[in-house]
């Protein structure tokens, strides 16, 4: 049976997905970028418009900011990013079983099991790219070919929103004549070793000597020589971007230094309250709290302490948290920040479901918090609020700072 693969990309991703949240920067110049206000750090994404002005991924902010005055910069949304490619994963898999993920916008299928040539497999990617734009209103390039490198390579020769098809018979054609960089894996030190031995094409890695390049690049070698002649037999795995993600965290300043506990209290039943939010929307639990401290003196400590079972609870975040505070903290010491992580998250698939029968209450406390969750999603987040909130308001007005696994683009 022919192998058909298809690699989907979805198109400036996290840009696209700012899009959608405020739709008043579709169309002009916009980029997410790190540490917007203090103008540090890096473009992680822009839009079509920002790059007719030359803005490119990975640049300074001050850098783009010089070939586009007018570029409007946001920060990053990791997990609106995260639950937007689980949408789209979830369309995928409505075709075939093997998905997987190659970051958190791009995937493999193999849909050799209901294709019987590259035709129908172009006709099945045309499919995809349709309802990711009608379902998600993100636009999504395909790639069809025999294999998973030239699948991918396919996804880039046409964007944004098309399908090209890379075939068994017509690759060399295709592909040979391209930089040699367009393959996958060939970066910026791979490149400078191909370039010493005057290759910079495809087709002319494929027709060099598979031991030369042994010889120069080692295993790497011999493996892009195989890539660049179609030898790829690598399967398409299920596997999922989500796996990826080790923890989510939530941290904050305080606008005083804090000396009560009632206070150290309230900053930590909103950084869980929020940890515990996020969790839920990524379909995450976890075993592990970690604490992290700082006192007026910039002196910091940081603390971690296992949960007796998968969860994602804000009351069990918040016993743990609070109870390594109180275990470590110096009586008297002024705190000025504190930071709350969930380590070792796992899909709440099964493990949430293992455990839901033995806890008394667990399905009870999580159906509060996805309660409150839509209420604060509908009405802001101020619309509920802890009883305890009320004793000090400008505490509960604190700002927090998401700090989740973040990705770049």
């Amino acid at each position: 049976m022919k192998r058909i693969i298809i690699h989907s990309d979805l198109n400036n991703f996290f840009a696209s997905v700012e899009g959608l949240k405020k739709p008043w920067i579709r169309d002009v110049p916009m980029a997410v970028a790190g540490d917007v206000q203090q103008r540090h750090g890096i473009i992680l994404a822009k839009n079509i418009h920002a790059a007719k002005f030359g803005v490119k991924t990975a640049e300074p902010i001050w850098s783009a900011m010089q070939k586009c005055p007018n570029l409007i910069t946001v920060p990053p949304s990791h997990d609106d990013y995260m639950v937007i490619s689980q949408r789209v994963r979830k369309i995928y898999e409505s075709y075939c079983e093997q998905v997987e993920s190659f970051g958190i916008d791009e995937c493999w299928l193999d849909i050799s099991k209901i294709a019987r040539d590259f035709e129908e497999g172009a006709k099945i990617a045309d499919e995809i790219r349709e309802r990711i734009l009608d379902e998600i209103h993100i636009p999504a390039s395909c790639g069809v070919s025999f294999n998973k490198t030239f699948a991918k390579l396919g996804s880039d020769l046409k964007k944004p929103n098309a399908t090209s098809v890379i075939t068994d018979t017509d690759f060399k054609e295709t592909v040979w004549k391209l930089p040699a960089e367009s393959l996958l894996f060939v970066g910026k030190a791979t490149k400078a070793e191909l370039e010493r031995l005057n290759i910079s094409t495809i087709g002319q890695l494929a027709l060099t000597d598979p031991k030369t390049l042994q010889f120069v690049l080692g295993k790497n070698g011999l493996e892009l020589w195989e890539a660049a002649n179609g030898i790829d037999n690598s399967p398409v795995t299920a596997s999922d971007f989500k796996s990826t993600i080790k923890s989510v965290g939530n941290s904050t300043t305080t606008p005083y230094d804090l000396t009560r506990e009632e206070d150290v209290r309230i900053v930590l039943l909103s950084l869980c309250d929020r940890v515990s939010s996020r969790l839920r929307r990524l379909g995450l639990v976890c075993d592990t709290v970690q604490l992290h401290v700082k006192d007026s003196n910039l002196n910091s400590f940081e603390r971690q302490q296992k949960l007796p079972y998968f969860t994602r609870t804000s009351d069990m975040l918040f016993e743990a948290a609070f109870s390594l505070y109180s275990n470590s903290h110096i009586v008297g010491t002024p705190t000025r920040s504190i930071g709350v992580r969930a380590l070792n998250v796992s899909s709440d698939d099964q493990r949430q479901l293992a455990v839901s029968d033995s806890i008394p209450n667990l399905k009870k406390r999580e159906m509060l918090g996805e309660t409150a969750d839509n209420i604060r999603q509908q009405f802001g987040r101020g619309s509920l609020i802890r009883g305890i909130m009320l004793s000090n308001n400008e505490l509960a007005k604190t700002d927090i700072e998401e700090e989740g696994s973040s990705f770049t683009k």
